[in-house]
Parts: structure tokens; C-alpha cells; sequence
């Protein structure tokens, strides 16, 4: 099955477990700092609830997502809701976005879907091809912190992020947290929240004594 076709499938069947239907908290409190409208790249925009809550605050928002079935929901999300979001299907690992360079790349639950090493170094990449300079990267992703569990958003270490973003972008921050303040459900999942810079001065060599 291709990872269009599997994604595309969770839609249809409504076996979403992401889409909590209300924005992110970790994306509302950081836009909530910033000073000025962004533009604005969302990757794995699901059914367009973080992009339409971003194009409500002023943000030009532009939102993909590798399932068209995705793209047609939030696009008739943004409809709903009177807002101009661009929506595209995209598979971010191979295609560029329309309107790049942007101010922001945010993804919630996406970077952690890779479990190659060689996807998430690419994945990076690709998130700085993005980016204008200076621009950042914002994610939540799944963390290997925690109790074990047998379900769940998959889990990716701090080695995992570092060896990814490490070559293309200076990481700025990297906190552990969950995916909501939720009591229960899957928003009680260790998560890492991490913010990046696109570099500007290539990464130095580890230094050797």
C-alpha cells in the first residue's frame, strides 16, 4: 500500500486519533508570543484546525498534506469558517510548496511518522529549503519518554531530532511535554516540542581532544 493510499484510507475511515477538532496548544502559545503576522507553511495540515485557527489570527497560511482526502476536508473547514488558507496536496519528502520561502514551518505529529533515519534527515531538509533566513521550524513529536505502551504516536528520541536537524538548521530549543493537557487519551503521550533555525553558519565538527 502506498503511504497516499494508507493515509488517504485513515480519512475515509475516520480513524483519526490526531484530529482532536481544536487547535494546538503548543502552536497556540507560541504564535501568541510572536509580534507580527508570519507566513506561514503548515506540513500534515490533517483536516485544516491548526491552519484555520492560524489564518483567524491574521497568519498567511499555507497547509499540505500527503492524503488529498485531508486537503478536501480542511478546505471545506476554511470555507466554513470565511478564512483563505492555499491547500495542497504534497508529499513533502520529494515536492516543493508553491509560496516558499516561508517565516514558519510548523508540523504537529508528522517529522515522528519517519521511521528511517535517512526520511527524517530529509524531512529536515526539505523543512529549510522552506524556510526564508532566519526563518524556524516548529514540531511536536512523540517522545521516547514515558512508560511503555502499546499504542499511541510513535516515539523518536533526542538523538533522533539531533541527527536530523544537526545538519540543516541550529535547534533552539528541545522541551519535553505531552500533546495537550488532557487528562486522558492519546494528548496524554509524552511528546518533545522543538523549535529550529534555519542556519546561517554550516554546523561545526564535534570538537576532539
Amino acid at each position: 500500500m502506498s503511504d497516499v493510499h494508507h493515509w488517504n484510507s485513515r480519512y475515509a475511515d475516520g480513524v483519526l486519533p490526531w484530529d482532536v477538532g481544536r487547535p494546538d496548544m503548543h502552536l497556540v502559545r507560541f504564535l501568541g508570543a510572536e509580534p507580527k503576522p508570519l507566513r506561514v507553511l503548515e506540513i500534515g495540515c490533517g483536516t485544516g484546525t491548526n491552519a484555520v485557527w492560524m489564518a483567524q489570527q491574521g497568519h498567511d497560511v499555507t497547509a499540505v498534506d500527503l492524503a488529498p482526502l485531508a486537503v478536501e476536508r480542511a478546505t471545506e473547514r476554511a470555507a466554513a469558517a470565511g478564512v483563505s488558507v492555499r491547500l495542497l496536496p504534497a508529499n513533502i519528502l520529494q515536492d516543493t510548496v508553491p509560496g516558499a520561502p516561508f517565516d514558519l514551518v510548523y508540523d504537529r505529529g508528522v517529522f515522528h511518522v519517519f521511521d528511517a533515519a535517512s526520511d527524517r534527515e530529509r524531512f529536515a531538509a526539505q523543512v529549510a529549503a522552506h524556510l526564508t533566513e532566519g526563518g524556524r521550524w516548529f514540531s511536536v513529536a512523540g517522545s521516547t519518554e514515558g512508560p511503555a505502551r502499546d499504542s499511541g504516536p510513535p516515539r523518536r528520541s533526542v538523538r533522533d531530532i539531533a541527527e536530523a536537524v544537526e545538519p540543516h538548521l541550529e535547534l533552539l530549543e528541545l522541551a519535553g511535554t505531552r500533546f495537550s493537557d488532557e487528562d486522558e487519551g492519546p494528548g496524554k503521550a509524552a511528546a518533545w516540542r522543538t523549535l529550529s533555525r534555519k542556519r546561517v553558519i554550516p554546523a561545526q565538527p564535534s570538537t576532539r581532544r
